[in-house]
């Protein structure tokens, strides 16, 4: 069973990890520019770190659940490379929206689509699954 999902649970480490650098990114702007918790307004520099670290929290649930879903039921291996790409294009969202908020846009978009695709081939895998023939033993 584990050889079934292996890769996936390694992608996910790898998010988790890129999570915790994002937090880290938004602490250490905090101290760079002297706001503290509970604000999230200051310099602009901060203010983007923490959108950008925020936004990609949000969408953090979504990955999660839709690279399970699609490498249990599709094909582990799909589902890890479209994982990879999507953590990388995260990556490239958060950077280039620490440095203008229309840096974000293009890898924005890339990854919004790699979140569709990922949720097609779940789509795709539940179906097939529900429309196979059930064998009784």
């Amino acid at each position: 069973m584990r050889d079934q999902i292996d890769q996936l649970a390694t992608i996910t480490v790898l998010g988790v990890l890129e999570q915790a650098y994002f937090a880290l990114q938004v602490i250490y702007a905090r101290r760079k520019y002297k706001i503290s918790p509970p604000e999230t307004t200051g310099h602009p520099e901060f203010e983007r770190i923490f959108r950008a670290q925020a936004n990609c929290s949000e969408y953090f649930p979504i990955f999660i659940s839709l690279l399970w879903i699609a490498g249990i039921f599709f094909h582990q291996g799909v589902a890890v490379a479209c994982g990879l790409l999507y953590l990388y294009t995260r990556l490239k969202y958060f950077q280039g929206y620490t440095e203008a908020a229309q840096g974000r846009l293009g890898p924005m978009y890339a990854s919004a689509l790699l979140l569709w695709l990922l949720l097609g081939l779940a789509m795709v895998g539940l179906l097939a699954r529900f429309l196979q023939p059930h064998s009784s033993t």
